[in-house]
């Protein structure tokens, strides 16, 4: 059986802030976290989870909990590609230094 490795410290901290902003969104809403779990077809006890940061929380829980309280369209802009410096300028170092066109073309015939 293969073994997980407990996730780095940034990543703890940072489930732990969204844990954080996900409770303090339920309780302005007065929803319990029972009324949230029942509302993204969970139990408490996942809320509970989500709540206090816990890794194994799946994914879809957050979307549905965003989806409740209106916010779904941040899950969008997470990693918005066009703003995305480092996969661009990856992208731009991988460009030719010249383009040719081909001497070939398909109406000559030539293959």
């Amino acid at each position: 059986m293969k073994t997980v490795s407990p996730p780095p410290l940034p990543v703890v901290r940072s489930l732990n802030r969204l844990g954080q902003a996900i409770s303090l969104a339920r309780r302005r809403r007065h929803l319990t976290q029972q009324d949230l779990a029942e509302r993204i077809g969970t139990s408490a006890n996942t809320v509970r989870r989500m709540e206090a940061g816990y890794p194994g929380t799946a994914l879809v829980h957050f979307a549905r909990a965003l989806q409740v309280f209106g916010e779904l369209d941040k899950l969008d802009q997470l990693l918005d590609t066009p703003q995305d410096t480092i996969g661009l300028t990856l992208m731009d170092e991988k460009l030719p230094q010249r383009v040719r066109k081909s001497r070939k073309t398909p109406e000559s015939g030539a293959f």
